[in-house]
């Protein structure tokens, strides 16, 4: 009998039938959901006979193209999930006043906080700004492809079963109710004995891993793949920008992983880095979040400045002004990131002149961000500046994020941070800054270069609703917030007693509805485009006119790219080869060679997420197989690595010769 319950341990550790939260009826009603559209979604797949060119064409792609595409639709998806959580805090708090508690438990609003900022953070933006990177730097820099293509497609699986995790919780255990970072002590066994803190640890750690390789693998891709005569100060600016965050993701992700690693051991051994007691101290973990927590913000907006440029350039029809100083801001900004990570936590203790020097620092790093802006401004001065979606964007960008910085200069200040650092202010600040910088961006970028990528615009109707629901939902959101912090109001609260306080929570559910208007008419802007993609489908290969090297490929680029490596003499490729009257070769074709696709980035993602769960509910049995699977795989997909095959020549001369009768209304 005793074996028999050792080995149900070893085999279930933690999880039982109590871990389905049953009893609660918001968590029932998502999941019989979620059920109802899996279903559908597998009943389509099957009906249509889609699985197999699926699972042949995508989830085992090597193409950087495609895993571009499939990190923006999991950004897409994610991002469905992390506003409907937002919307019911908005909502909570809009009608959570007095005797009225609201329909949400504090238990299950603490969780959907954090769970709110988990998912933004990694498994919206972070999809985001990886997908456009993937997409779009091995075309700028006329490459054929990432310099690690299996690597690339086990970074985009890493993350995705990283997100699966955190979706788990939803219907089996549930998430930390710690807020996003997962403070130490609180995020302690004593402050968290439930298995929500594990979850944030484990579904991090897995898509933490798939993030710092893409890292190497995108520096890998810049430094040593660029096309001849491209030399640093000849790439462009986006290519710059994606280089910088790369090296961030490098420096940082490795204190996120040891971190989430050292709380872990805390939890599950009884060590004792960040306890209160027997030696921890709970601010070594605040250091350490932070000093990885700064640069992710960092991570996050440097490649949208990289797109501001590329979409302000083209649309003002000029070159963008000031290309040597937008480089060194770009520099100057990665490296001051690193130094300014303590102004998160003024409020704690660390002295005058530790804060003084972190507040000068903090204000330091506008400098070139504010650069940035008048760089901007100047390209659109006496440009012929057309209004399309990218530029409006842009422009509401442009204020939106100006409105953000002046804020962050104000919290920045260590007296002013002392009043306003725990309310929600800074909630409104940081969400000033990272939609209007992020979200925006990514709006721009997207609408960019979908051409680029699917052969066809978006809708033009749907997309100004999308845009204007968005900025005008964001400023009715967010600017309550503001005025809600200077009256001393603190954050993370599901409930109020102050009458008075209702009405800026109601404005603030009202752009909350706003904002879940402009997502929607995104999504149909989406289904729209699709349908008529005949009508909106672009001629030319080169729909706005674009000045960089992508924009020279036929719209969506062919599986190698480029059939001859371009020569580049101009930091303006494209425009540049057009001011020369560039001709496309027209013989010397030969067959490419392109690696194979493989399924043992999806498999070793699949059990890297089975041994985190594993480990989530103690199961170890469980973990210690599937941990003994997963090296098996590695080592077997190590010693069957040579997957190669050639595009002939023949096709290759059919592609080329469509190419460039697309191309030619621009040559």
């Amino acid at each position: 009998m005793l074996d028999h319950i050792d080995l149900t341990k070893l085999i279930f550790g933690r999880l039982s039938w109590d871990a389905i939260p049953y009893h609660e009826p918001i968590l029932l009603a998502t999941f019989i959901m979620v059920a109802i559209g899996g279903l559908a979604l597998l009943a389509g797949l099957t009906r249509f006979r889609l699985w197999g060119p699926l699972w042949r064409d995508w989830v085992t792609s090597i193409d950087h193209k495609k895993i571009g595409i499939m990190y923006m639709v999991l950004g897409i998806v994610m991002l469905l999930r992390g506003f409907a959580d937002a919307l019911m805090m908005r909502v909570q708090q809009a009608v959570a006043f007095g005797d009225t508690a609201g329909f949400l438990p504090p238990h299950h609003y603490d969780q959907i906080f954090t769970a709110h900022g988990v998912i933004m953070i990694f498994f919206v933006a972070m999809p985001f700004v990886t997908g456009l990177m993937n997409y779009v730097v091995p075309l700028q820099i006329g490459a054929r492809d990432v310099a690690f293509p299996f690597l690339n497609n086990f970074s985009f699986w890493m993350t995705t079963f990283g997100a699966m995790l955190t979706m788990a919780s939803l219907f089996i255990g549930e998430f930390a109710r710690t807020g996003w970072l997962a403070y130490a002590p609180l995020s302690g066994l004593q402050g968290s004995p439930d298995v929500g803190v594990d979850y944030y640890i484990w579904s991090l750690q897995v898509a933490g891993v798939g993030t710092l390789l893409s890292g190497v693998n995108l520096i890998a891709t810049i430094v040593k793949m660029r096309a001849p005569g491209m030399s640093l100060m000849k790439m462009p600016v986006f290519t710059w920008t994606s280089l910088c965050t790369n090296v961030l993701i490098v420096v940082s992700f490795p204190v996120l992983t040891v971190v989430l690693a050292m709380l872990s051991l805390d939890r599950m051994f009884g060590m004792h880095f960040f306890t209160n007691d027997l030696g921890g101290n709970s601010m070594l973990y605040v250091n350490l979040i932070w000093i990885w927590g700064h640069p992710e913000v960092y991570i996050l907006v440097l490649p949208l400045f990289g797109v501001f440029s590329e979409v302000v350039s083209t649309f003002s029809a000029k070159r963008l002004f000031g290309y040597t100083s937008m480089v060194y801001a770009t520099v100057v900004i990665t490296i001051l990131s690193y130094l300014v990570w303590l102004h998160h936590f003024f409020t704690m203790g660390s002295g005058a002149s530790v804060n003084s020097f972190f507040g000068i620092t903090t204000m330091i790093i506008s400098i070139p961000t504010g650069a940035k802006i008048f760089n901007w401004l100047f390209t659109m001065y006496r440009g012929r500046i057309r209004f399309e979606l990218p530029m409006m964007w842009t422009i509401a960008f442009m204020v939106t994020f100006v409105i953000g910085g002046m804020t962050g200069v104000l919290l920045a200040v260590p007296p002013a941070d002392f009043v306003l650092h725990n309310s929600l202010f800074l909630i409104a600040h940081f969400h000033n800054v990272i939609i209007g910088g992020v979200v925006f961006g990514v709006f721009a970028a997207i609408n960019y270069w979908f051409p680029k990528a699917f052969g066809y615009k978006l809708d033009t109707f749907w997309g100004k609703c999308s845009f204007w629901f968005w900025v005008i939902g964001f400023y009715v959101a967010f600017m309550p917030l503001y005025v809600l912090g200077l009256m001393g109001v603190t954050r993370r609260m599901s409930h109020f007693e102050d009458p008075s306080l209702q009405i800026w929570f109601q404005i603030a559910a009202f752009g909350a509805v706003l904002i879940a208007l402009g997502i929607a008419s995104m999504l149909i802007q989406f289904y729209v485009s699709y349908k008529r993609r005949d009508s909106l489908r672009d001629t030319t290969g080169d729909p706005w006119n674009g000045r960089t090297l992508e924009w020279s490929t036929s719209s969506p680029p062919p599986d190698y790219n480029f059939a001859f490596t371009p020569c580049v003499y101009d930091n303006d490729t494209w425009a540049d080869m057009k001011k020369q009257n560039y001709a496309r070769p027209q013989q010397g074709f030969v067959a490419i060679h392109m690696p194979k696709n493989t399924a043992a980035g999806f498999v070793i993602a699949a059990l890297s997420a089975a041994v985190g769960f594993a480990l989530i509910w103690q199961m170890w049995l469980v973990a210690g197989i599937g941990f003994a699977a997963m090296i098996a795989a590695i080592i077997i997909h190590t010693f069957n690595y040579k997957r190669d095959y050639y595009i002939p020549a023949d096709e290759v001369i059919r592609s080329e010769n469509t190419r460039t009768r697309l191309l030619e209304s621009h040559v």
